[in-house]
């Protein structure tokens, strides 16, 4: 049976894993001005020496992502600052239906603003669930529309659109 388990689990394809570091093993790093943790899973492949990488949000306007190329697979430690994969990686958002991660659904704001410290994207779908008039809602990372982190709350249920950094959801 533990055979079989391994020949499975070698079959699946590696995937990236979504608020995760590998912290160590950097050889190289360089600002990703998409904001994408795919553009870093994709530097990394085009790269020889790359066998593993860590994208990290940006945390302000001017600083931007970074991508974090590393020579050796550094063990992974939990972390929302964070996008880590191995070589050969792609990233797979996580989906649960209740919420679209890296899905802005752009128009249709009625009202928007930043969330305190510490504020994540709970907050933003608490705050549309909350108000009969919210038919949708869209969470932006710190550094992405602004320094904190941003809300939108939404009239309409616009169509889905991939963008990194943006968290959406419909409530009714």
């Amino acid at each position: 049976m533990l055979a079989f388990s391994l020949a499975v689990m070698a079959v699946r394809p590696a995937q990236a894993q979504a608020n995760f570091d590998r912290p160590g093993g950097d050889y190289q790093s360089a600002v990703v001005p998409t904001g994408d943790p795919a553009d870093c899973a994709l530097v990394c492949e085009r790269d020889r020496r790359c066998r593993a990488w860590s994208f990290n949000y940006p945390t302000d306007l001017v600083g931007g992502a970074v991508c974090w190329l590393k020579s050796n697979v550094p063990a992974r430690v939990q972390h929302n600052c964070c996008v880590s994969g191995v070589r050969g990686a792609g990233v797979v958002e996580p989906r649960n239906g209740a919420v679209e991660t890296s899905i802005d659904r752009f128009g249709g704001d009625y009202r928007n603003f930043d969330l305190k410290n510490g504020e994540d994207v709970e907050a933003c779908k608490a705050a549309c669930s909350a108000d009969n008039k919210c038919r949708a809602w869209t969470y932006a990372r710190p550094g992405y529309v602004g320094r904190e982190a941003h809300c939108f709350l939404k009239k309409e249920i616009k169509p889905p659109r991939r963008k990194a950094g943006f968290v959406s959801g419909v409530v009714r």
